[in-house]
C-alpha cells in the first residue's frame, strides 16, 4: 500500500497540483494586501474617507459602536458587509489575473492540429471500385 501511495503522490499531476496550491496561497496574501493596502484606501478617500472594513450592521449588542474592532470587543453580533465587498474585489482581481495568465498560455501553446477533412463520398466510391477491380 505504501508503494502504491508513493506512485500516486509522485505522479506529475499531483506534484503540479501541490505547486499550484502553494503558489495560489502565496498569491492570495499578495492580492489581499493589494486590495486592503493599495486599492481600497484611494476608493475610500474618493468616497469621503470611508473605510470599507468598518462597514457593518449590528444585529445584537451595543449599537453605538463606531468601528468593527469596537463591535467585536463588545461581543456584538454583526453583518460585516464591508469585508464582503473587500472579498469580492479580491476575487475579481484573482479571477482577472488567472484569465490573463490562461490567455497568455493559450497564445503560447501551438494551435491544435486540424482534423483531416472527411473524404468525399465520390472518392470513397472510386476507392471501392478500384479495390473490387484488383480482386
Amino acid at each position: 500500500m505504501f508503494e502504491e501511495f508513493k506512485k500516486f503522490a509522485m505522479r506529475g499531476n499531483v506534484l503540479d497540483l501541490a505547486v499550484g496550491v502553494i503558489i495560489g496561497a502565496s498569491f492570495t496574501g499578495i492580492v489581499n494586501s493589494l486590495v486592503k493596502d493599495i486599492i481600497m484606501p484611494p476608493i475610500g478617500l474618493a468616497l469621503g474617507g470611508v473605510d470599507f472594513s468598518n462597514f457593518f450592521v449590528v444585529i445584537k449588542g451595543d449599537h453605538s459602536v463606531d468601528t468593527l474592532a469596537a463591535a467585536t470587543a463588545a461581543k456584538a453580533v454583526t453583518i460585516n458587509y464591508g469585508l464582503f465587498i473587500n472579498a469580492i474585489i479580491n476575487f475579481l482581481i484573482v479571477a482577472f489575473v488567472l484569465f490573463m495568465l490562461i490567455r497568455q498560455i493559450n497564445k503560447l501553446a501551438p494551435p491544435p492540429k486540424a482534423a483531416d477533412p472527411a473524404t468525399p463520398e465520390d472518392v470513397l466510391l472510386l476507392r471501392e471500385i478500384r479495390d473490387s477491380l484488383k480482386k
